[in-house]
């Protein structure tokens, strides 16, 4: 899309007024759930070197300041203010908030994504069917158009009026993602709730492997469970989320024992055990070559941080 001067202008005070009231509703670091079920204001002050490994959620980020790097696998994606990005499946992400600071702060309006309303939305934009799809990716970045971000200022205004809240935001939501739907990325998002794209094929085994993620994986049988060939399964699930499902699985188990150090005081082998690890040998190793240092490093420079207020970013 070709932006004159005038509609750039435009867009850039739209997307200024979209951070002032995101601060408003995140008053400092943090992810703050709003009125509206599945919808988050988060911010950020302060550009991390470290890297934040989390399980991202299915949803569309609308940045309205500051900028943020995320890796998935082999892969990077960046975006930052005035800019959209789209999280197909839930996916374990490394990220970095890269530009941020106290007086001008990381920014973002957070939307889940329910494949099921988008589904319903798809069939309303594209009533004689779906158009042809790009390729499955986990992350979609584009421009936010003036639309949009007048949609989700709206959205956040209704936010001091419970009673209007209650009734019009989840339709600004759902204006939200027909729009999104309509927008250059359409055609991939659609394929977020139909139930035949191989995109949600490798959503139901990603959504398996989140339940299940301290059982022994046999590729075959996820394969099965989705109506995929082998080899086909695999391809795409690399396609998608920039790792094998084994690879996936271990993302999640990693994080989740490092979380139960964290947070359930455990040690290495009880945590280790708890996520399905066998050997406490290989869990210290693939521990130390995904988080960089050995698990009660790792732990003590997490305490560290938080005890000095330092904040991941949503």
């Amino acid at each position: 899309m070709v932006f004159t001067q005038e509609h750039s202008e435009e867009r850039r005070a739209g997307v200024a007024r979209l951070g002032r009231l995101i601060a408003v509703h995140a008053p400092y670091d943090g992810t703050f759930p709003l009125r509206t079920p599945g919808v988050y204001a988060i911010r950020f002050s302060r550009a991390n070197a470290a890297l934040t490994h989390a399980v991202m959620r299915s949803a569309v980020c609308i940045v309205a300041q500051g900028a943020k790097r995320v890796m998935i696998g082999e892969d990077v994606f960046e975006y930052e203010a005035s800019q959209i990005a789209v999280y197909s499946v839930d996916v374990p992400v490394a990220a970095q908030v890269t530009r941020a600071t106290h007086a001008e702060p990381y920014l973002n309006l957070k939307i889940d994504l329910d494949p099921q309303k988008v589904a319903e939305l798809s069939a309303k934009v594209y009533p004689h069917g779906l158009p042809e799809p790009g390729k499955g990716r986990s992350v979609w970045v584009g421009d936010a158009n003036t639309t949009i971000v007048d949609a989700a200022t709206r959205l956040l205004e209704l936010m001091a009026q419970p009673a209007e809240a209650e009734l019009l935001a989840p339709l600004i939501v759902d204006e939200i993602l027909i729009r999104l739907l309509r927008s250059p990325m359409g055609s991939r998002v659609a394929q977020i709730g139909h139930s035949e794209s191989s995109l949600q094929r490798i959503a139901k085994a990603v959504s398996w492997l989140r339940s299940n993620f301290d059982q022994p994986v046999d590729v075959d049988d996820l394969a099965a469970l989705v109506n995929m060939s082998v080899s086909s399964f695999h391809r795409q699930f690399k396609s998608v989320t920039s790792m094998s499902p084994l690879q996936y699985q271990k993302a999640l188990r990693l994080q989740e024992a490092r979380r139960l150090m964290l947070t359930e005081q455990l040690d290495a082998g009880n945590a280790s055990r708890r996520v399905g690890y066998l050997s406490p040998s290989q869990f210290s190793r693939e521990y130390g070559r995904f988080f960089g240092a050995a698990p009660r490093t790792d732990i003590h420079r997490l305490r560290e941080e938080h005890h000095s207020g330092a904040e991941a970013p949503g």
